[in-house]
C-alpha cells in the first residue's frame, strides 16, 4: 500500500526523494512494503555496492531490500515520518510523525526513531 498523495521527484542535492501531492495529516500510515531478507554473507557482498545506501538492517544481522518507495525517502534528523519493521510479517511501514504539506518532502531518520540525533554514514545535505 502506497498513499495516493505520494510521488518522486528529484530534489537538488539529495537525488530522489517522496513527496505528497496534498496535505497529510500527522500519524498516518502512508506505506506499507514488503521486503527481501538477505543473509549477513550477502549484505557483506552488497556492502560493496551501491545498494548498500538503500538496504536497512534486519534482525539476526541480516538485511533488507525494501520494495515500494521506501528506499527513496532521504535522511533528516528530526524527520518528519518513522519506519518500523515488521519481522514475523516480512513488511517495513512508514508513518507520519508531523503534518505533511502539499508539495512537502517527506523523510526518514535512518537511524531508526525520527529524532536519533546519532550521526550517519554520509554528509547530510540540506
Amino acid at each position: 500500500m502506497i498513499h495516493a498523495a505520494l510521488y518522486t521527484a528529484q530534489t537538488p542535492t539529495r537525488g530522489w526523494g517522496v513527496f505528497s501531492y496534498e496535505d497529510i495529516e500527522a500519524d498516518t500510515l502512508i506505506e506499507i512494503s514488503p521486503v527481501v531478507v538477505m543473509t549477513q554473507d550477502e549484505k557483506k557482498l552488497l556492502d560493496q555496492t551501491t545498494l548498500y545506501n538503500y538496504i536497512f538492517d534486519w534482525q539476526d544481522d541480516a538485511c533488507c531490500m525494501a520494495l515500494g518507495l521506501i528506499p527513496i525517502y532521504n535522511h533528516a534528523c528530526p524527520s518528519n515520518c518513522e519506519y518500523f519493521q515488521d519481522y514475523e510479517e516480512g513488511i517495513i511501514y512508514i508513518k507520519t510523525v508531523k503534518a505533511i504539506q502539499a508539495g512537502d518532502e517527506l523523510f526518514i531518520n535512518y537511524n531508526g526513531d525520527f529524532d536519533n540525533d546519532k550521526p550517519v554514514w554520509f554528509p547530510v545535505s540540506e
